[in-house]
This record gives structure tokens, sequence and C-alpha cells, in this order.
């Protein structure tokens, strides 16, 4: 459901009152209008009673080794640079790590792996990961994910990712200087290139192209988006984008995406994901952002 006018400024007032957003939720910087409003949203969303049943289940039960925590149990939203060049594209918070903090990645095994990357290849301040208070501050990089609350087995349904879907597209469309998309696992692959599906058909249908609008009239404008909808629309196929760590595509908004294996505890404790490759990934994640 779209909210304009007054009975928007009603919602966004009692989001406010009732749901306190995480510290440092835009990395301790100024947040954006725009982000604080869509944050609020994502923070009050109920739209997927099975995520809202566990995530609060989960919360309410805890695990032994937490059991003195206050569990965050809501949606988790974005975290880090506004301005960023690159953007991580996570699955959705872990049940005992973002679902308790708040945070993507923080206090759990895949933000214990990720984030001394991150920091070695100059992408945050720290290499720790603990608490929303634990000073935490990522530079030309922000984090979000598929899915905002945590799923059972870690598998969201598909009506789950289509639900999440509109806060991601708004969310990506904002980011406005992200030139390179770090897809951890198939499932935040996959949702990005969903995203640039839905962005073309839209373009299709009524050619919203902004950035061309600035630089040429309104019907230039409206036939290099139509031109560049029925270019790329025919022959821009998902099952063309093989998910492969390290792989990269070159997609039809002008971003590159980018493949990584999932720092989940499966693929870091068997080998499939060491340190070495996933520190490359990030390597490259900033060589592509500088071109």
């Amino acid at each position: 459901m779209m909210l304009s006018g007054p009975r928007k400024r009603v919602f966004e007032e009692s989001v406010a009152r009732n749901h306190k957003l995480p510290d440092l939720l835009a990395n301790g910087a100024h947040t954006p209008h725009w982000l604080t409003v869509l944050n609020r949203e994502v923070i009050a969303c109920t739209r997927c009673p099975r995520l809202v049943a566990y995530r609060e289940q989960i919360a309410r039960e805890k695990r032994r080794a937490y059991r003195d925590c206050e569990y965050w149990g809501k949606p988790v939203p974005g975290f880090g640079d506004p301005e960023a060049r690159v953007l991580v594209m996570g699955l959705a918070p872990g049940a005992h790590g973002s679902n308790r903090t708040g945070r993507p990645f923080t206090g759990d095994a895949s933000g214990k792996f990720m984030y001394p990357v991150l920091y070695e290849t100059g992408f945050a301040n720290q290499p720790i990961a603990t608490d929303r208070d634990d000073g935490l501050k990522l530079k030309d990089l922000y984090i979000t994910a598929a899915v905002r609350c945590a799923p059972p087995d870690n598998k969201p349904t598909p009506q789950e990712l289509a639900n999440c879907s509109q806060f991601l597209d708004r969310e990506l469309t904002r980011l406005e200087k992200v030139k390179v998309v770090v897809a951890l696992g198939k499932i935040g692959f996959d949702a990005y290139l969903n995203y640039v599906k839905r962005g073309l058909d839209e373009a299709a249908a009524s050619h919203p192209f902004d950035k061309l609008r600035k630089n040429s009239s309104e019907k230039n404008a409206e036939n290099s988006a139509m031109s560049l909808s029925k270019e790329w629309g025919t022959h821009f196929r998902r099952s063309d984008y093989l998910f492969k760590h390290g792989a990269s595509y070159r997609l039809p908004d002008g971003k590159v995406l980018l493949a990584s294996y999932h720092p989940s505890n499966q693929n870091t404790q068997t080998g499939k994901l060491t340190r070495s490759m996933f520190v490359e990934i990030f390597k490259e994640a900033a060589r592509l952002a500088d071109e």
C-alpha cells in the first residue's frame, strides 16, 4: 500500500514513536531524509507473517549464549555509507546475529569473517563488529539484503523476496553513486538481477530514466530510454548470468555485478570460501569502483 500526503506523515510519525532506529544506522554520519524514512518503514514492516512469527520467536527464546541479551527481533535495515560506490548484497539477517543486534552481519560468524576483510581492503575503520555501539563505520561501501527478516533455515520464499523487493528497489534507486555490486551467494545475486529486470520492465512501460532527462530533451530521453529498454529487454535473460565465485558482469544499468560465495559457516569452515578468496573479491570491487 502506497501512502501519500497527510496519511504518509501520520504513518511516519507513528513509526518514529514506536520504533527507535538502530544507532549508527547510516554509518554514524548524517543520514539522508529518504534513508531515514525508508529504514523506519523497513523496521515497522509486518508483510510476511511467517517471518514475523519466526523472528519474534527467536527473539523470545534466544540462544543460550545470548540469554542475557535483548534481541532486536525486527526487520534489519541497511548499513553503511550512503555515498558508497560499492554495494554488498546479502541474503537475510542471521537468526542470532543481525536479528539479535539489529545491524547487518553483526554478532555472528559471517560478520567475524567479513569485517576483518573489509578492514584490510579499506572499506571499514575496524575489523570488529559486535553490536550497534561498537564504533564501526564503513567507507565507500553499503550493505543491504534481499530479505530484511531472518527466515527459517535461511530460506526465504519467493513471495517473501517479492515483498521485500519494494524496499530494495527504493534503496538501490537512491544509492546513486554505486558502481559495483558484490553479491554474497546466489540468492543475493539473483535478487540484484531481478532488480535490474524490474527496472527494464518499468522503463519499457513508462520510461522513467531521470538521468537521461537531465542530459537531453524529454522527447529524446524517452526515445533513449525506450531504445535502451528494447535493446536490453529483448536480450536480458537471467540465465545468461551464471553465479560463480569471482564472476563479474557488466549489467544494463551500467553497474558491475561481482559474485562471491556467501561467508556462511558452511562455506568458510569447509574451505569453500577462504579469507584470501574473499580479500580478492573486495580488492577487485575497489579496483572496479575506481574505473
